[in-house]
């Protein structure tokens, strides 16, 4: 699996970045990890989207800095995956949200990726200072579960969200 990095999106990728989310709409997926791309139409809107995600001084309230990436297979130049990395957590991420969220496009599922993609994202983590990482899944996502556990996950607890209407599982990962 070393033929996949993590890359910011550019305009380079605005079309395999629509073909990602339209592959969710045909396959009924629910979507995660996208820093919201999945609600623009314009990708020139998405991306300054995601560049004010990060302009610190000017973020609204209730929002934190955040990074998007691609999970881009470099054979093909294919996204694979996307992963949102939150710097910190406030109140609704502590409790229900999480560090991060991601989502492997679904002809992609089961192959790996996500591990990949999750232990890539908890180095760009370390790069920001994390000690440690809170991690959130619905319980009944084993798969998003076993990726969490694949990158030392430990799960702290388990709530019922009220957001979601379903119980969510708490993981903390150690850097």
């Amino acid at each position: 699996m070393d033929d996949v990095k993590l890359v910011s999106p550019s305009k380079e990728y605005e079309k395999e970045a629509f073909e990602y989310i339209q592959e969710f709409l045909k396959y009924n997926s629910e979507i995660n990890g996208t820093g919201g791309l999945d609600r623009y139409d314009d990708y020139g809107e998405w991306l300054l989207k995601i560049e004010k995600d990060l302009d610190l001084p000017n973020i609204s309230e209730g929002r934190v800095p955040a990074n998007t990436y691609f999970l881009v297979r470099e054979s093909d130049n294919k996204i694979i995956g996307m992963i949102n990395v939150r710097h910190k957590l406030n109140e609704f991420l502590l409790n229900e949200g999480g560090h991060i969220g991601y989502s492997i496009r679904p002809t992609e599922r089961k192959k790996g990726y996500a591990t990949v993609m999750l232990k890539l994202a908890l180095q760009k983590c370390r790069e920001l200072s994390l000690d440690k990482v809170l991690l959130t899944c619905d319980k009944i996502n084993l798969a998003s579960a076993k990726v969490i556990q694949n990158n030392n996950g430990i799960l702290e607890n388990e709530i019922f969200s009220e957001t979601f209407s379903e119980i969510i599982q708490r993981y903390w990962i150690e850097l």
